[in-house]
């Protein structure tokens, strides 16, 4: 019982520094968001979009994962293009995003604006006993992007609240270590940061798992990267069904077929 009592203290007083550290920087001193010139591209704008099962749209289905309802609100200019993979990390010490078939597709694509969302994985106990690692592994990949002939415009998220103790090992206080890091990298080169922690925050019943968003969820998270792309407050857009829900109506109509 002591032993318990005193693993909770430690994880009270780890996460109120890492609050501190987070809060550190007032928020009109961090980096932002610049929305892209539209009128600058002729053909669709080519949005490359790298993260964990978040973005992959674990448990909610490809079709209401954020990108799919980003490339809802943004229209016809843009092409949107989901390359998430469920439980890769940034760092390459773990299950790295890197070494993955996505992230060569993503290069591949040539992309004109890149949005990056990982760093939740990288919050369990053995992988984030290595953080050392996070900041150059972060800019290896973001370099690997710049070097590209389209010359993206690149867009790092801050990676999503985690609502609270879950199965996945998946803790907040790392999350809050990653903020100012990622946001030293936004500084030094001169990149868009985009608060998608921030926007999630107070939201933790759209966080059924605690680490993975609902469909709603993700729609906030989809209308908070559109404000940041296009400086603009986002439309209501319908999101797409679900894959369950776009089985089950395959699953009616073949019923119907059936019984003609």
């Amino acid at each position: 019982m002591h032993r318990l009592n005193r693993r909770f203290v430690h994880v009270l007083v780890g996460m109120f520094f890492a609050t501190a550290i987070a809060a550190a920087q007032p928020a009109a001193t961090r980096p932002g968001a610049t929305p892209v010139n539209v009128a600058n591209y002729k053909e669709a704008i080519k949005v490359a979009c790298v993260g964990d099962s978040i973005t992959a749209g674990y448990k909610i289905g490809k079709g209401r994962a954020w990108p799919a309802q980003l490339g809802e609100m943004l229209g016809d200019k843009w092409s949107v293009s989901n390359f998430g993979v469920s439980g890769k990390t940034l760092m390459k010490t773990g299950e790295s995003y890197q070494a993955t078939a996505q992230f060569k597709s993503a290069l591949e694509l040539k992309p004109d604006v890149v949005l990056i969302m990982l760093g939740t994985n990288d919050t369990k106990g053995r992988l984030w006993a290595k953080k050392d690692n996070f900041e150059p592994d972060y800019k290896d990949m973001i370099k690997q992007f710049t070097d590209l002939p389209s010359k993206p415009i690149m867009y790092l998220c801050y990676p999503p609240f985690v609502a609270g103790q879950n199965m996945y090992g998946i803790r907040e206080e790392p999350i809050l270590e990653q903020i100012p890091i990622i946001d030293k990298i936004a500084k030094e080169m001169k990149l868009n940061v985009i608060d998608v922690h921030g926007a999630l925050k107070d939201k933790g019943d759209l966080i059924p798992d605690k680490v993975h968003p609902s469909a709603e969820g993700a729609t906030v998270v989809a209308k908070t990267i559109y404000k940041a792309l296009t400086g603009q407050d986002a439309p209501e857009v319908a999101p797409a069904a679900s894959e369950p829900a776009k089985k089950s109506e395959k699953n009616k109509k073949g019923e119907k077929g059936a019984t003609r």
